[in-house]
């Protein structure tokens, strides 16, 4: 047996309650505290890793959840408007899975985009009229449409795009980062999270903590969630009547404890208690000095537009994503929800871009300004696409779009990634890659790759199996668009 089995069969509930009722505090905000201080504090990630010179060094993720329209935004199809109202051909659908949502459909209408594009940059890129700030920036952005994947639903749409798998369990590509790479910072998270505010349909998808979960990695690799309202991280502040002395001779106490624990039964989970402590302990005062923007210039907070002053909108998270990049936080992760269109493109997309178009130029823009982008990697996607014909009642006014797992678009910028380029095709009704597929996979390879990593050399041992993030399969990174 195990001296960490043994250990649990003989700890009793009052000998449990004895040895841990002087920290429960601080256990309790240690548990949701997860470890990403560097090499002095325990993270300095795997010694063989990077595999070669990365190009960036940290990354930021902004995720459309609920899946953006390309038809909308990204890959304009002129041809359609003569097709208005017609049905799509079933040479093109091919018998392609449907959702319940429209397998019921007699008829499925196709739905021609009704928002302008115009060319941009110096490759004459095609870009809607929603995404007016992204046009002012395509020169500095390569434009990826023929990313797809098999999952047709949201949650195991966005937990495979997240974690490598449709089934939870998985780790994140954050855990995996923070895994691998480890932290360049001691007194914040490599591996944070946001979550904020939407304008669009607020009958969202529900996000859940695997997406950037540590899943089978040890718990230290998780990302933490910085939140809009009160404290930034839950339990963060002390409770009344504890000082920050008070605090430190607890946690000392509680060192002491662990460290007893761990050399009784060996198990690393212990450690890693002990580092998220006194990781919890520092953030008590580098959280605050990090969301605190007064000291920002007029002229950036005017760059990120009206709602940056907002705080939990989506410009407040980029321009705490920039300050983060700053602190090198490792991997930020934006989750920006409402884009499950399926009823109401008119209504709720422009409200969705707007929330998104500027904050995220204005990201690019001030990275570029302080000399970061070249080592910061910008992503922006969602789990899937959405469907050239209509869900429901067609209108040339309004119209909805169901999932549509066979082609999207994400765009990436930044450290290791050519601007100005758009990679891959689709037919002339944007449901079926012509060109240069991009599995969800690949993508990720992708990622991995300009932070320095093979994708097919990180790897853990779970289960009796060396699992990767990006599966069994054969999967590549996209050269085309690397730097």
């Amino acid at each position: 047996m195990h001296p960490a089995e043994k250990h649990f069969q003989q700890l009793t509930r009052r000998h449990f309650f004895g040895q841990t009722g002087l920290g429960l505090g601080t256990a309790a905000l240690a548990s949701l505290m997860p470890n990403t201080s560097v090499e002095a504090s325990g993270n300095p990630g795997l010694p063989e890793i990077p595999h070669f010179a990365p190009k960036a060094k940290r990354a930021i993720y902004l995720f459309a959840a609920g899946a953006p329209s390309q038809i909308d935004m990204f890959d304009y199809k002129p041809k359609l408007n003569e097709l208005f109202d017609t049905d799509l051909p079933e040479s093109v659908r091919n018998g392609q899975r449907l959702t319940t949502m429209t397998s019921g459909q007699t008829r499925f209408p196709i739905a021609p985009s009704k928002y302008k594009f115009q060319q941009y940059g110096e490759n004459g890129t095609w870009l809607s009229e929603l995404i007016p700030h992204t046009a002012k920036m395509v020169d500095d952005i390569a434009i990826v449409r023929s990313v797809h994947t098999e999952a047709i639903n949201h949650d195991p749409a966005i937990t495979y795009i997240c974690t490598g798998n449709q089934l939870p369990g998985r780790a994140s590509l954050g855990a995996w980062l923070s895994y691998g790479l480890g932290s360049i910072n001691e007194d914040l998270p490599s591996f944070v999270v946001m979550t904020p505010s939407w304008s669009g349909r607020q009958q969202a998808q529900a996000l859940y903590n695997r997406l950037w979960g540590s899943g089978f990695l040890p718990s230290r690799y998780q990302g933490v969630a910085l939140r809009s309202g009160g404290d930034p991280v839950l339990f963060l502040s002390n409770p009344p009547g504890v000082s920050m002395e008070l605090r430190r001779r607890m946690l000392d106490r509680l060192e002491q404890f662990n460290e007893r624990t761990f050399e009784q039964i060996g198990d690393p989970e212990t450690r890693t208690r002990i580092e998220q402590a006194e990781m919890a302990f520092r953030m008590q005062s580098s959280v605050p000095e990090l969301i605190d923007t007064s000291g920002e210039t007029k002229a950036t907070l005017e760059r990120y537009g009206d709602a940056v002053s907002k705080p939990g909108s989506f410009a407040a998270s980029c321009l705490l994503a920039r300050r983060m990049a700053e602190r090198n936080v490792r991997f930020v992760q934006i989750f920006h929800r409402g884009w499950d269109q399926h009823g109401n493109i008119s209504g709720d997309l422009p409200k969705q871009c707007g929330d998104v178009d500027q904050p995220a130029w204005a990201l690019i823009q001030d990275l570029k300004e302080r000399g970061m982008l070249d080592d910061t990697l910008v992503v922006f996607g969602g789990e899937f696409g959405r469907t050239v014909y209509s869900q429901g009642k067609l209108t040339r006014e309004n119209y909805g779009r169901d999932h549509h797992p066979r082609c999207f678009s994400v765009w990436m910028a930044g450290g290791g990634i050519k601007g100005g380029v758009v990679h891959g095709e689709t037919d002339d009704f944007s449901y079926n890659i012509t060109k240069d597929p991009v599995h969800i996979h690949d993508l990720n390879a992708t990622i991995l790759h300009t932070l320095g990593i093979d994708h097919r050399r990180l790897s853990y041992r779970h289960q009796g199996l060396n699992v990767r993030l990006t599966g069994v399969e054969e999967q590549h990174p996209v050269k085309e668009i690397l730097a």
